[in-house]
């Protein structure tokens, strides 16, 4: 005899656990499953293990997706100071590194207690362990009325269970040692819903040959600069490491950077007019050199690095205007080719997923097949670093958890 649920939610991460609780305190009947041995695993890595859960400045445009409009309904119903007063309410203490971006204070172990403990407070069971193999829509009985409705049963390898109504929390293609699979986008196929190309979202590039052979030797090197890819630019901090290039501002760009595309970095983002300040340079210290100049902006081996790769030797005297503008052409605007990026290997999260035009923007119910859910990464919605892709899950999850009670 197979176990009946209102609700069954495929994915204990942030979205998953999230929406069970808010179902949970809704009245109906939830459980929660995934193949993992722990809960919420993402989270606990994420932010350096201290979970950068959420980012006071959110809005839809720190988003990406084919339907920029999609998560404007969610994300104005549940904001960051909804999540905030959750946290605050079970004694959390956290801390704002960069403006709007808040982490934990010592764990990112406090957000998944805490989830644990709303979800059961609420009612809801988390299984792990557990695989879901099969999913079947038909008829299930509707407990104490005698009435069919429709609903899923789902075989896994604990059993039979039945839902009538079944979320989708199962993340998207990231971070594979964690779990990541295909598994929410082989469901949306199966119920024939479309699903945009995926690829890997903020993660490090790798490099051409000829610029790691000059890059690698700085790993562990970083420099605030300005990146652009695909018509959008970051002034975050670059990190250089043996690989390729990494930290935020190529994480950033690499949400909308296009496979053969170049990236554009500007070395000096605080300096409007480097052409002008070498002139100046120049006459203040006519015996100086570029990489003097240098250092009062970089590391001795940056600096050292980047005299020797773009031969900019010699004292300055001796650089004609037509040099200095050349240097500073390429301060302002040096070109690469990544050969790729890192993959899904180290990527925060998964650009593209389930359209979004199969899913209404309030409930996030499928529009072709009632009672069938999607929340959080998996769908075709990524958020910019910063702590906005949790507040995607939240929203999305309240949003849906909601929809399931009154829908009943």
């Amino acid at each position: 005899m197979a176990e009946q649920y209102d609700v069954v939610i495929i994915g204990a991460g942030a979205a998953g656990l999230m929406c069970a609780a808010t179902a949970g305190y809704g009245g109906a009947s939830v459980l929660v499953l995934d193949h993992a041995n722990k809960p919420g695993k993402k989270i606990l890595m994420s932010g350096g293990g201290r979970c950068n859960f959420t980012n006071l400045n959110t809005t839809p445009a720190h988003f990406v997706s084919a339907n920029p409009h999609f998560c404007k309904s969610a994300l104005s119903r549940y904001t960051p100071w909804h999540f905030v007063e959750l946290v605050e309410r079970h004694g959390i203490e956290y801390v704002e590194k960069a403006p709007g971006q808040l982490f934990c204070a010592d764990s990112s172990k406090a957000i998944v207690e805490m989830l644990l403990t709303e979800c059961e407070w609420a009612g809801a069971r988390v299984r792990l362990n557990t695989t879901v193999t099969h999913i079947n829509d038909q008829p299930v009985g509707k407990p104490g009325t005698g009435r069919a409705e429709g609903g899923f049963t789902l075989r896994t390898n604990d059993g039979a269970v039945r839902a009538s109504k079944l979320i989708i929390a199962s993340g998207g293609l990231s971070i594979p040692t964690m779990g990541a699979s295909p598994f929410g986008y082989k469901v949306a196929e199966q119920f024939g819903l479309n699903v945009l190309p995926t690829r890997a979202a903020l993660v490090p590039f790798t490099l051409q040959p000829a610029d790691k052979a000059w890059l690698a030797e700085l790993s562990g090197v970083s420099a605030e600069v300005r990146a652009e890819a695909g018509g959008r630019s970051f002034s975050e901090p670059m990190l250089i490491t043996h690989r390729g290039l990494s930290g935020p501002a190529m994480l950033q760009v690499s949400a909308f950077w296009q496979a053969g595309a170049d990236v554009t970095v500007d070395w000096l983002p605080m300096l409007a007019e480097p052409y002008a300040a070498l002139l100046e340079e120049r006459k203040q210290h006519p015996n100086g050199t570029v990489e003097r100049w240098l250092r009062s902006f970089f590391s001795q081996r940056l600096a050292a690095a980047l005299v020797a790769r773009f031969d900019w030797q010699g004292p300055l005297q001796h650089q004609s205007n037509e040099r200095l503008a050349s240097i500073a052409a390429v301060l302002k605007g040096w070109r690469f080719k990544p050969s790729g990026t890192e993959g899904y290997r180290t990527a925060e999260v998964t650009l593209g997923g389930v359209d979004t035009d199969a899913v209404s923007s309030k409930t996030f119910e499928v529009k072709t097949v009632p009672g069938l859910y999607f929340i959080g990464e998996v769908l075709d919605v990524t958020g910019q670093l910063g702590g906005f892709n949790f507040q995607w899950a939240w929203a999305s999850a309240v949003a849906a958890g909601k929809a399931v009670n009154s829908e009943q």
